[in-house]
């Protein structure tokens, strides 16, 4: 078996890994809390962000 090559880190020493994500756009906080809820019930992983 060959172990997987791993990509060096860059200059910075900062090791990069993809991430894919959905923004959903809120009309107010308690819509958000809503909806952080559901998607937590499906399973998602989720971060909340208010901007």
């Amino acid at each position: 078996m060959t172990t997987p090559v791993k990509p060096p880190p860059g200059k910075n020493g900062f090791k990069y890994r993809e991430q894919f994500g959905v923004i959903v756009v809120c009309t107010d906080a308690k819509t958000q809390e809503a909806v952080y809820n559901r998607l937590k019930l499906l399973g998602y992983k989720l971060r909340v962000v208010t901007v």
